[in-house]
C-alpha cells in the first residue's frame, strides 16, 4: 500500500463498465458546456457534409466516457481511493478518430501508476476507448491526486 491507495493495483485492467452510447443530446450538451461552436457538433447535415455519419463530439468529450469507466476502479473498495479526497490533476487525449453520435464505445481502464508525493498519492489511469468493431478510437490518460487523511 502507498498511503491509503493500494499500489498493488498497478497493472490491473478494468473492463466491466457497460458500453457508452454516444447520443446527439450528449454531444450537443457537451459542446454547449465547453463552448464548442462548430456546426458539426449541432447540425447533422453539416456533420454529414463533413464526412461523418452523425454529430461529432468535441475532442474532450472522451473524458466523459473515460470518467464513467474509471468509476469501476475508483468505487472498488480494494482500490483504497476515497473519492471525496480526489482532485483531478491532469488529462491528456490521443485520438485515432472523432467520437460520433449513434455509436457504442467500450472501455478498458488500465491502472498505470500509483506514486506518493508528500501528502498526495497520484493515481494515473489510461482508458482505451474502442468502437463496436473493437477498433481503437481514443486513449485518455488521467492523473488523480488523492489527498491523504492528514492533508
Amino acid at each position: 500500500m502507498v498511503g491509503a491507495v493500494d499500489a498493488s493495483r498497478v497493472g490491473s485492467v478494468f473492463t466491466g463498465t457497460p458500453p457508452f452510447e454516444v447520443t446527439r443530446r450528449d454531444v450537443v450538451a457537451f459542446a454547449d458546456a465547453v463552448g464548442a461552436t462548430s456546426t458539426v457538433h449541432r447540425d447533422v447535415d453539416a456533420a454529414r457534409a463533413a464526412g461523418y455519419a452523425d454529430l461529432v463530439a468535441p475532442v474532450t468529450f472522451a473524458v466523459v466516457v473515460a470518467q464513467e469507466a474509471e468509476s469501476e476502479y475508483i468505487a472498488d473498495p480494494a482500490s483504497g481511493i476515497d473519492f471525496s479526497r480526489v482532485v483531478h490533476a491532469d488529462e491528456s487525449f490521443a485520438h485515432r478518430r472523432p467520437l460520433v453520435a449513434g455509436e457504442s464505445v467500450t472501455t478498458a481502464v488500465h491502472v498505470d501508476a500509483v506514486t506518493t508525493r508528500g501528502p498526495l498519492t497520484l493515481v494515473t489511469t489510461r482508458t482505451e476507448l474502442a468502437d463496436a468493431a473493437g477498433d481503437g478510437v481514443a486513449t485518455v490518460v488521467s492523473t488523480l491526486a488523492v489527498r491523504g487523511a492528514d492533508a
